[in-house]
């Protein structure tokens, strides 16, 4: 087919898309759900797989927390419950031992407790012994102030690191250095705040606050407390090493036998991954469903317009074919047709979904921070999948009238009324 005869077909085309305007909408409408369904979907997966990987930054992609608890809720609940506590004991015993490991930390928290400053006081929050070390590993990175010093840590000073939400919340004149804040009615002075590091998957990461371990001691004291053991690899690839190396040492410490099972978890935030990939399977399982019905609406309602159009313009087809016109220039008359409209269809679409996009990631997470992740914008190859997507649509929905189209025999087209 000749570039000449191509373009007189779109010209065609848009003639008759012109001359029945209501038509062409209505006809590009299921288009338009399907479509934007694709792009909202697709941006709303990409600011999520964005935070994910942020978050699990934040956590660190080279460390490793042994715990008595499982993280992700793996193993059988009431079998991890009767695991005996980590103790500080077991702590040192493990720090002696290893080598490989360029931080460990010690850990032991007190979940559900209360900060109070003035007359504000935040609920629900994790209030964590640890040592001078703590600022050393990603989750002790400091947003203002310092951290613990190693004589702090020896002399159990009622000194406090505040996570960024309580911060937020208790400091809302936003100057927290030098304060004094009530814990378990202890005062402790507030010598720094750690950055943010929470997003909606993780904002309990940001309800924590960090005093020195024998300051904990004396506020919560040790009975029924397990200790949990920050490793920090030195590394991302350095820690299937250390976790091996890790999981050797503490079980020598705790006396698990060769042949038992390990009587502690070690976490990661690669653990996570599972999860997550769920979490998105769900997400993309429920888009596309919707998506699929939306294009298989939008392709009936254009099939159903383009055989109305051959039934219309069945004798116009009839005196093309009459002066020549070959069943292929016919074929691609109605192909362009019923891709024009889905492809109207597709930029009515992106009209509507930068409308939403803009309006839903500026809005929203003033009222809900923890969805700041949302970008005002969307990327530009979610625009090119939805073009090329609409096109394909347009050719599956008119092919078959199209191929009707081809095939009248021009005598009997002629003689249509």
């Amino acid at each position: 087919m000749k570039l000449s005869e191509f373009i007189e077909n779109i010209k065609l085309s848009l003639e008759s898309m012109r001359a029945n305007k209501l038509r062409s909408f209505l006809a590009s409408l299921g288009v338009l759900v399907g479509i934007s369904t694709v792009i909202l979907m697709g941006w709303l997966l990409t600011g999520l797989n964005d935070v994910v990987d942020e978050t699990f930054d934040m956590l660190g992609v080279d460390m490793l927390y042994i715990d008595k608890w499982d993280w992700t809720g793996g193993k059988n609940w009431k079998e991890v419950r009767y695991r005996k506590n980590i103790s500080y004991e077991e702590f040192k015993n493990f720090k002696e031992r290893m080598e490989s490991a360029e931080v460990i930390v010690p850990l032991i928290s007190s979940w559900g407790s209360s900060i109070e400053y003035n007359n504000n006081n935040f609920e629900g929050i994790s209030i964590v012994g640890t040592t001078a070390e703590h600022v050393q590993i990603p989750a002790g990175t400091l947003e203002k102030g310092r951290h613990i010093t190693p004589l702090e840590e020896h002399l159990g000073a009622e000194v406090i690191v505040l996570g960024y939400n309580v911060y937020e919340t208790i400091f809302q004149e936003g100057n927290a250095i030098g304060k004094t804040v009530k814990v378990n009615g202890r005062k402790f002075e507030v010598i720094g705040i750690i950055k943010k590091q929470g997003t909606f998957i993780f904002d309990m990461l940001d309800n924590q606050c960090f005093i020195p371990l024998n300051a904990f001691y004396k506020t919560f004291g040790t009975s029924r407390r397990s200790f949990s053991i920050a490793v920090k690899a030195g590394g991302e690839d350095r820690l299937d090493y250390v976790r091996s190396e890790a999981t050797g040492f503490m079980r020598s410490v705790r006396n698990v036998a060769p042949y038992e099972e390990s009587d502690f978890s070690i976490n990661e935030s690669k653990a996570f991954n599972d999860s997550v990939a769920e979490i998105r399977l769900y997400v993309w399982g429920a888009g596309i469903g919707i998506t699929l019905l939306s294009f298989i609406v939008g392709v009936i309602g254009i099939m159903n317009i383009m055989f109305v159009s051959v039934t219309e313009r069945t004798k116009e087809i009839g005196i093309r074919k009459s002066i020549g016109a070959k069943k292929s220039s016919i074929l691609t008359q109605f192909i362009v047709e019923s891709s024009a409209l889905c492809f109207l269809g597709a930029i009515f679409s992106f009209i509507l979904t930068s409308l939403i996009v803009f309006v839903v990631a500026t809005v929203l997470p003033a009222f809900i921070p923890s969805m700041s992740f949302l970008k005002p914008y969307m990327s530009p190859e979610l625009l090119i999948l939805a073009t090329i997507v609409s096109i394909f649509v347009g050719i599956a929905a008119g092919l078959i009238p199209a191929i009707r189209a081809a095939n009248l025999d021009p005598v009997d087209a002629l003689r249509f009324e």
